[in-house]
């Protein structure tokens, strides 16, 4: 339990503000922004790694993170298709992220390190202050959120979403982070529960202990055991929702 702790409560941690984003996210139909936002500020990492020598990693990711919702919240006014958009940004982040650590001495364990963390292994201290961070976020949403409108909305969504992914990709790595947003709001979403918002939590809780405790059992790579359980759930959510949609009804 000693050496699990750190990782459920980091999970907790992160479910506690990812839970409302990924809910808000699929209800504005962006599902990929998280993946381009938190691979952005991978991008700004692996900047810092390679040009400054792991100088400045914080900003340069906030950065990076900041002109990509800068970017998404622009095109989301625009004629554009916003998905395909935001795919081109993945796609630009992750490539810059291969080419630049592809200079670096342990470039690809770095690279695989942004894609899915070994959240076994995170200090408490650092899950404490992420609580701390995510609390003070959670007051700004629950305050401007409600006050903004329009395109002041937006603007306040993609900036606070933005501190926010890069906060927890430096943590869990881009994948993890994407996993744990969407999975538990598409399930929820699709079963069509009352209080989104606490059945999104809970469940998320429930799927990365059972992620967790695997990785450990099976000595697996934690980061995409996450992974793998929360989007192996969500599929068979998608596939029973879908069964259900489509079954016959039962004549009676």
């Amino acid at each position: 339990m000693e050496i699990l702790a750190p990782a459920l409560v980091l999970s907790v941690v992160l479910l506690g503000i990812h839970a409302w984003f990924g809910l808000e996210i699929i209800r504005r139909g962006v599902i990929f922004t998280d993946l381009a936002i938190g691979q952005m500020a991978a991008l700004g990492a692996a900047v810092s790694i390679v040009w400054f020598g792991g100088a400045g990693v914080y900003p340069l990711s906030l950065a990076c993170a900041l002109g990509a919702a800068a970017l998404v919240a622009f095109a989301a006014r625009g004629p554009v298709n916003l998905e395909a958009f935001i795919g081109l940004i993945y796609a630009f982040s992750i490539a810059g992220a291969f080419l630049l650590l592809s200079r670096a001495a342990h470039g690809q364990e770095q690279f695989n390190r942004a894609l899915a963390a070994d959240i076994l292994f995170v200090p408490m201290r650092e899950v404490a202050w992420t609580a701390l961070l995510y609390a003070a976020l959670g007051l700004v949403i629950w305050r401007v959120m409600r006050a903004a409108a329009g395109r002041w909305n937006d603007a306040a969504f993609y900036t606070l979403f933005a501190v926010t992914v890069t906060s927890s990709v430096r943590l869990a790595g881009a994948l993890v982070v994407f996993a744990i947003l969407i999975a538990p709001a598409f399930i929820v979403t699709a079963a069509r529960v009352r209080h989104p918002l606490a059945w999104a939590w809970a469940l998320g809780v429930a799927l990365n202990t059972v992620a967790v405790a695997a990785s450990y059992q099976f000595d697996l790579p934690t980061g995409f055991t996450v992974v793998f359980v929360n989007a192996a759930a969500a599929l068979g959510a998608g596939v029973a929702a879908a069964f259900r949609q489509t079954r016959p009804d039962v004549v009676r």
